[in-house]
């Protein structure tokens, strides 16, 4: 399957200001290493509600049947929308998962994974979004739907 057929066209979302550019271009290597930066995923485009991230394919995300284990294709949905998601503030609050499903769809056999996550609906304290993750050859791996808890820092 295309993932033209899952993830919407790119273009349609517009370009970030470049202040919450700057801020979001260093996702996932912040000031304090994160769950993310271990992994070594690369976020390879942002725009307003739209990301893509990179994941290197490493022979110890196989599982025994020699497939990426289906944990790092989760890791990588519930990645992908942090900063289409965070991008959308000035004020870079805490994003906190509240529900994913993933549905699985093919296997990714020693490539490059590739992840696309755009938001879909955006609430006063919660955000809703989508990922798609495919394989270097294009191949559609998973999707997964999302929701998100906004929780704003108090201003000091």
């Amino acid at each position: 399957m295309d993932l033209k057929l899952i993830a919407p066209n790119r273009d349609r979302f517009p370009d970030l200001p470049e202040e919450r550019k700057k801020w979001w271009v260093k996702f996932p290597n912040f000031k304090k290493p994160v769950f993310p930066s271990y992994l070594g995923i690369e976020l390879e485009e942002l725009r307003e509600d739209y990301a893509r991230l990179k994941l290197g394919f490493r022979e110890e995300w196989t599982q025994p049947a020699g497939v990426v284990h289906g944990g790092v294709i989760a890791s990588l949905i519930d990645t992908v929308v942090v900063p289409a998601i965070g991008a959308g503030y000035e004020d870079r609050p805490d994003l906190l998962t509240i529900n994913m499903q993933v549905q699985y769809m093919g296997a990714v056999v020693e490539k490059d994974l590739y992840a696309e996550g755009w938001v879909t609906k955006r609430g006063r304290t919660v955000v809703f979004a989508e990922a798609a993750v495919r394989g270097a050859d294009g191949r559609i791996a998973a999707t997964g739907t999302l929701a998100y808890a906004i929780r704003h820092r108090p201003k000091s």
